[in-house]
Order: C-alpha cells, then structure tokens, then sequence
C-alpha cells in the first residue's frame, strides 16, 4: 500500500513539473515583442546627431525630461543621425533614437540604404518639426525650376544619406533621373562651398530652416530657393506619403517671397520591446515638458501634430497617450 501510494505521488508530481515547465516556457514567448518587456531598463541613451545639428542637443532636454519623469538615467549621444540611429536600435545600441520620417520607412521597409538589412525592431513615438527640402542656387546661376538642374552640377548630399534619396525622388516626379545631371556628393557646408566657389550649380539640403550653411552663403549670395510647385508635391506625397507639403518663409536667407517646397519631418523612435507602461511614460513626458526645451525647433513641436507623416507603426505606449489625448492623424 506504501509503495503504491509513492508511485502515485511521484507520477502526481512528474506531471505537475511537467505542467510548470510548459508555462514557464509560454511565458518567455510571451515576454518578446512590443511592449512586452515589463523590467525597465537601468538606463537608457537617446541616439541624436552630431554636436552641430539640432538633434543633439534637443535629445540632451528630452534626456533629463525622461530621466525625471521615469526614474531611468537617460543620456543624449553624438551619433552620425538617422541611417545609423535606425542600425544602432537593430544593434542594441540605443532605446530611443531621432531621425527622419523618411529614413525610418526605408528602415522597416529594407529600402535603398537598407536594403537587405530591414530593421524590423522600431517603433514610432512621434514626429517632432519638419526637415526642409531646400534646392539651393544663387541668382547667377539661371536656375529658377527643377527642370533647370538638368544638365547641371548638382550635389545631391552625402552618399547613402536622406538627402541623395530625397533629391532622387524630386527629380523623379519633375520627369528627370540623376543621369540627367552631373551629380555630386557633397555634405552641406562643402556643397554651400561648392555654389560659392562656382564649381556646383545648385545643392539639395535636407534640414530645418534657417539653415546656418545656407545663411552663411546668403551673406555673400543673392540665394535662390528652388520652387517645387504644388502639383508636384501632391505627386511626390502620393506616391511617398513620409512627405508633406511646406514653405521657406519670406526673408529667410534675404528671400523677397515665400517659396513652396517639401518637407520630411524629425521624429522619435523606440525600441519595440520596450514595455507599454515605460513608452507611455516617456510620450507624456516628452510633450507635457516641452516648455522645459530652451532650443527654437521645440516652439515647432506640437502635440496635435505628433500622428502626422509617421509612416512606421506607432508603439502601443505612445498610442495609448494620444487615444487618451484625441489625437489623430491629419486627413
């Protein structure tokens, strides 16, 4: 009778392992994906831009915004800004990250520059202002359409950047290639340099206006603002819909009128795994803070337009701050 009832508890218990261990490994699935990661991270770094850029010391306010708002030291780093904030998060490098629009769809989508490398564990916060696309000339140069650039030296940026894929997708929509031009792959201050030496016609700079290489040139040059007119735009934004329309004011680089353009937008992305209740805290900080940012582009950043031109999915924590706010994508 003992030993039947031994071998009746030990079986009992062999089951009951059995039925722990099963669970135990329900819960690691569990654990992965968005928002499913419920242990906070000791700290946390904001992936910005360089030193000179508006990234880097917007990501320093919102650094000790969310460090006081969390609990969690929160610092900003220098990067090289968006492409290589997008393979810093894959890498485990960061858990927020700033870039453009633009750049974090062909991230999620392995697109052009990440092409055969989908970054496929962002999510989005928001967008923040928007990334002016400028095509930069003077008045010498005769240059007064996109349609004027062919045949033209032209930088278009830095190879790999946002920038080269902007002006590829402009020159798309105006009926033009890069073949149509003699393309050149210059940084913004070499490029402002380039228009001032008379080496390059005209420059794309994709930036936050002022931008401080374009005003520099407006000291010596009359500048000249390429227009891209609104049916163009609609084009281009239905067909890339990251883009949106926008305006380099009037006096902006010593301009008599205001010139219609294009935009992508800054925007903050997060680590997917990092849990609902932590990127909820980290989007209310962020935009119930904003009178704590002592940088210009902050008076751009508006709640109401955080949903706007996103184009990656937004995480659950930041969405469930803006369902409780109404906030809602523009139509």
């Amino acid at each position: 009778m003992k030993k039947r009832k031994f071998l009746l508890f030990t079986a009992l218990m062999l089951v009951l392992s059995m039925l722990l261990a099963a669970c135990g490994g329900g819960s690691e699935e569990e654990g992965s994906g968005e928002g499913k990661s419920e242990e906070k991270p000791k700290y946390m770094s904001i992936l910005t831009g360089g030193t000179g850029g508006t990234y880097f010391p917007l990501g320093g306010s919102f650094a000790k915004i969310v460090s006081d708002a969390t609990g969690i030291s929160t610092n900003a780093e220098t990067t090289g800004a968006s492409a290589e904030n997008m393979q810093s998060i894959k890498d485990d490098k960061g858990e927020i990250a700033f870039t453009q629009t633009d750049i974090a769809s062909y991230a999620t989508e392995g697109k052009l520059m990440f092409d055969g490398n989908k970054i496929d564990n962002i999510k989005a916060i928001g967008t923040l202002y928007p990334e002016t696309i400028q095509i930069v000339t003077t008045a010498k140069s005769g240059i007064k359409s996109v349609e004027d650039l062919k045949g033209k030296k032209i930088s278009i940026g830095a190879p790999g950047s946002g920038t080269a894929a902007n002006a590829e997708q402009i020159l798309e929509v105006h009926g033009l290639s890069l073949d149509d031009i003699e393309k050149q792959d210059l940084s913004f201050d070499e490029s402002v340099s380039g228009i001032k030496d008379g080496n390059i016609d005209a420059a794309f700079v994709t930036a936050g206006t002022p931008t401080a290489a374009v005003e520099e040139l407006s000291a010596t040059e009359d500048v000249v603002i390429v227009p891209i007119e609104a049916d163009k735009a609609d084009e281009l934004i239905e067909k890339y819909p990251y883009y949106a329309k926008e305006a380099v004011p009037s006096g902006t680089y010593k301009l008599d009128s205001e010139v219609p353009t294009v935009a992508v937008l800054a925007m903050l992305v997060v680590k997917a795994d990092l849990s609902e209740e932590l990127v909820y805290d980290i989007t209310k900080s962020i935009f119930e803070n904003l009178d704590q940012v002592t940088h210009a582009k902050a008076q751009q950043i508006k709640l109401e337009n955080a949903l706007n031109g996103v184009g990656i999915e937004v995480h659950a924590g930041a969405q469930k701050y803006y369902d409780e706010k109404g906030i809602k994508a523009a139509e």
